[in-house]
Parts: C-alpha cells; sequence; structure tokens
C-alpha cells in the first residue's frame, strides 16, 4: 500500500496488521501518548497552585505572577514543538526525538521537586525542551499510518486523542489523591509527590516506545545518511543550549514580551511554509494559506479554553462551591471533567463524523473549527450565567463550572483533533513535521495569551466574583465574534483547500 512520503522514513506505507479497523501501532502511539499525557497533565494542574502556595507562603497576591508563569510555560512547551518538528524532519527522525524527548521531560518533572525557585524554573525549562521534541512527533507519525486519501484518517487521529484524554484524565484523579490522601504535609508539600508520580509516568511513556517501536516498521526512521550517532549527539548538545535559552524566556523576559517573540516566530514560520508550497506549485500555495488562515483562529480559541489551569483553578480555589454532602471535592478534580467527557464523546462525535460523511452531509474544516469557537463561547457563558445570578455568599455552585468543562469537551472535538490530522493533509510533504509544530505554536500563542488574561482576571489582589465576570464576559463574546466571522468565511477558505476534506 503506498502513501504519503515520509521525510524520516520510507517513501511507501508498510503493510500493517490491522485491529479495530486501524494499523497495530496506532494503539502502541496511543499507549505511548496515554503515559506522556500522565505526567504532562498530572503536573499542570498542580503548578499554579504550587507556585502561589510554595513561593507566596499562600497569599492570593501571588495568583497572577502565577497564571502568567503558567501561560509562559504553556506557551513554550507548544512553541518549541516547531523546533522538534524541524529535528525530526531534517536531523534524527522521530523515533529518536520522542526518545530523547522522553528522558528530558523525565528529567525536568524530578527537577521541579526541589524546593528552589530557580531550580522550579530550570524544571519546567527541562519540561518545555522535552516535550518540544516528543509532542509534535509522535502526533505526525500518526499521519504516517495512514494514505493519503484514507477516509480513516481523522477517526485515527481522534482514536489517539483519545489516548491524549484518557491520560489527562487518570492524571488529576491519581496525583490529586496523593496530595490530599498519601501525605500529611502542608500542600506545598504534597504536590511534589505529585511531580514525582508524573515523572514516573514519563519513564513508563519512554519504556512503551522503547519495546514499541519495531511495530512501525521503518516509519520515523532516519534516512541511512542521518542514521549516525554523530547526528544525535548534535541535537543532545542543542537541547541542552536551549534549556537555559528557555529558562531566561521564563523567568526574565515574561509573558508580555514573549507574546511578541512568538508572533514574530510565527510569522517566520508562514513565510518558510509558504516558500516552500510556492515551490510547489500553486494549488500547495492555496493548502498553506488556508490552513494559516485557521491556525489564526485556533490561536483565540486556546487562549480561552486553557483557563483550566490558571484562572478556572483559582475560580474552583476560591469562588466554588466544593462541598457536596459534607465532602470537598478537590480543586484538581475538576480538571478530569474535560479528558473524562472526552473519552465518552470522542467515539460518539468520530461515529457522527463518519455518518455525516457517508450521507455527504459532513462540516468541512473551517466550519468544524467555527463550531468550536461557538461551543467556547457558550461554555463562557454558562459562568456569566453563574456569576450573575448563582452567587451566594461570595459563591457559585458546584454544578456550572463542571457544565463549562463538558461545553468545551464538545468545542475542542470539533477543533483539536481536526486540527491535527488537517496539519497532515494540507502540509507539503517535505516539512509536514514543521507545520505540525506551527500548529503547535499556534497554539502556543493562545496559552500564552491565556495566562496574560487569567492574570488581568486575578488582577494584584487575587480573584473576585466581580473581576471573573468581567473577565469571562469578555471572553463570550470575542468567541463568539470569531465564530460568526469564520462560518462566513468557510467557504473562502474551502475554496483554498482544493477540495481536502
Amino acid at each position: 500500500m503506498s502513501g504519503a512520503t515520509n521525510t524520516s522514513g520510507p517513501t511507501a506505507i508498510p503493510e500493517f496488521t490491522q485491529i479495530l479497523g486501524h494499523p497495530k501501532p496506532l494503539w502502541m502511539l496511543f499507549m505511548t501518548e496515554f503515559w506522556e499525557r500522565f505526567a504532562f497533565y498530572g503536573m499542570r494542574w498542580a503548578l499554579t497552585l504550587y507556585i502561589v502556595a510554595e513561593f507566596f507562603a499562600g497569599d492570593a497576591s501571588g495568583e497572577g505572577y502565577a497564571s502568567r508563569t503558567y501561560g509562559a510555560f504553556l506557551a513554550l512547551v507548544y512553541a518549541t514543538a516547531l523546533f522538534g518538528g524541524y529535528v525530526a524532519d531534517r536531523i534524527i527522525g522521530y523515533q529518536r526525538s520522542i526518545l530523547l524527548g522522553a528522558l528530558i521531560m523525565a528529567s525536568g518533572l524530578f527537577v521541579i521537586m526541589l524546593p528552589n525557585q530557580s531550580l522550579f524554573i530550570l524544571g519546567l525549562s527541562l519540561v518545555i525542551v522535552g516535550n518540544g521534541l516528543f509532542k509534535p512527533n509522535i502526533s505526525t507519525m500518526v499521519g504516517h499510518l495512514y494514505a493519503q486519501g484514507d477516509s480513516r484518517r481523522d477517526r485515527g487521529f481522534t482514536i489517539f486523542y483519545m489516548g491524549i484524554n484518557a491520560g489527562a484524565l487518570v492524571a488529576p484523579l491519581l496525583t490529586g489523591w496523593l496530595a490530599s490522601v498519601i501525605t500529611d504535609t502542608p500542600m506545598e508539600q504534597n504536590y511534589k509527590v505529585v511531580f514525582a508520580a508524573t515523572g514516573v509516568g514519563m519513564i513508563i511513556s519512554f519504556l512503551w516506545f522503547w519495546f514499541g517501536r519495531s511495530q512501525l516498521k521503518g516509519i520515523g526512521e532516519p534516512p541511512a545518511d542521518r542514521n549516525g550517532t554523530k547526528n544525535l549527539l548534535a541535537v543532545i548538545v542543542g537541547a541542552a543550549l536551549s534549556v537555559p535559552v528557555v529558562y531566561l524566556l521564563i523567568a526574565k523576559v515574561g509573558a508580555a514580551a514573549l507574546a511578541w517573540l512568538l508572533g514574530a516566530l510565527f510569522v517566520g514560520l508562514s513565510v518558510m511554509l509558504l516558500a516552500e508550497a510556492v515551490r510547489s506549485g500553486s494549488v500547495a500555495r492555496d493548502k498553506v494559506t488556508a490552513m494559516l488562515i485557521i491556525f489564526l483562529f485556533n490561536v483565540l480559541f486556546w487562549m480561552f479554553f486553557e483557563q483550566a489551569g490558571s484562572s478556572f483553578n483559582f475560580l474552583a480555589q476560591n469562588i466554588v462551591d466544593r462541598d457536596l454532602g459534607g465532602w470537598e471535592f478537590p480543586v484538581g478534580w475538576f480538571q478530569s471533567v474535560n479528558p473524562a467527557a472526552i473519552v465518552l464523546l470522542a467515539p460518539i462525535v468520530a461515529l457522527a463524523w463518519g455518518w455525516m460523511s457517508r450521507k455527504n452531509i459532513e462540516p468541512s474544516i473551517p466550519r468544524k473549527f467555527g463550531l468550536g469557537l461557538l461551543g467556547n463561547a457558550l461554555a463562557f457563558l454558562v459562568l456569566m450565567y453563574a456569576l450573575k445570578n448563582l452567587v451566594v455568599d461570595g459563591q457559585i455552585p458546584f454544578w456550572p463550572l463542571v457544565l463549562v468543562y463538558v461545553l468545551q469537551t464538545v468545542a475542542e472535538l470539533c477543533l483539536s483533533p481536526i486540527g491535527l490530522s488537517m496539519v497532515t493533509k494540507l502540509a507539503p510533504s517535505k516539512v509536514v513535521g514543521l507545520a505540525m509544530g506551527g500548529w503547535f505554536l499556534s497554539t502556543a500563542i493562545g496559552n500564552n495569551l491565556s495566562g496574560i488574561f487569567a492574570g488581568s482576571v486575578s488582577g494584584e489582589t487575587g480573584m473576585t466574583v466581580a473581576s471573573a465576570l468581567a473577565g469571562f464576559t469578555f471572553s463570550f463574546w470575542l468567541l463568539l465574534g470569531a465564530g460568526v466571522v469564520l462560518f462566513l468565511i468557510a467557504p473562502l477558505i474551502n475554496k483554498l483547500m482544493h477540495g481536502v476534506k
């Protein structure tokens, strides 16, 4: 079975054993991603809370700094995917990039346990660099399991996305339990148990891929002339040199200046992708143009979706009534609602897209993105209602925040797995990894803006009902407007895509 060019492996897709209608390696990649996401989301929910507890002695004045640091961390996690995609495409291949990234991430997760702010930021820097090598390349490899035009590709990415969210579901539940039950110490100490557990999860991810990569039958390996030790050592040195750069971006540059830097990177990436597309002809140029337009809307989606680890965290801690009949619902467990809903709803959405495709009524890629923006807007409408009408003794009920996560889940399923698949369809074959890095760069810009926005909601003294209502009202109207605009220009984008579905 022949298919898409793979710049880091064979030019034809091997014959794979099929399991549940999909290539067998998909399930190995599913579990590798499961454990990596367990590690990432297990530490993610605790970051802002840990910063306030450890470095501000629990004072709410630290919420703004914690949110901005969190946003910068997430932004750099996704921005480094740009370079990780290039490294895999051009230097060491996808498999080696994934393995090296897993080891660097694991080391960072253990370093952030150390009770020193400089070492904490160093640990975050290691996680960022490792994730840049890991994240875009495992997603790209999913696309390489399917031939161009294979109708199963979107469904394969949706299954893979379930692996992401299965790990994200288990992580806050288990690590949140560890933080509140296994130790009888101050919370800043308990969070260190959380970070240790996530480091172990990352090691499992490394081992799962190490022993399972033979299933790939050469996909993701570099050509023979780039398969030596010299290239691998060069990348290791480059990763080591990039860690202090990332450290300075977090510790010294800050979220506001980082926004300009990421914007410049996005412009540079756009120029590189368009230049490659122009060399490939007008159709490739149009496809890349369509992809870049959708990237811009992706920025806005993630700016407000990624309030989960920042403003929503402080909302849950300070303004949501978490008393359920005498038992207090842990703050971290709110962040398992989204992945739990994805695990439950992703198969339904995948089946719905398949049914609509057979009926020739499936929404186009731009329209799916528009639905994602409108669904995200609806989630903020729920918060607006709760903060206006349901506040009692300075708190809102438990259920609105749960409903917000469910609505955002539906929105995410309309957008995120479709975006991953879109990149593998629209990008020129020689730079698929770089384009996947571009997808994550657009997500990075949104994440950095999410931290800046969350910091403004908390202000200098911490989140209040009034500041939350003002911020989330702004979120609703901006998302609603963007969703409507995308629906209106969808026919133009579809024309640029030249029949890609």
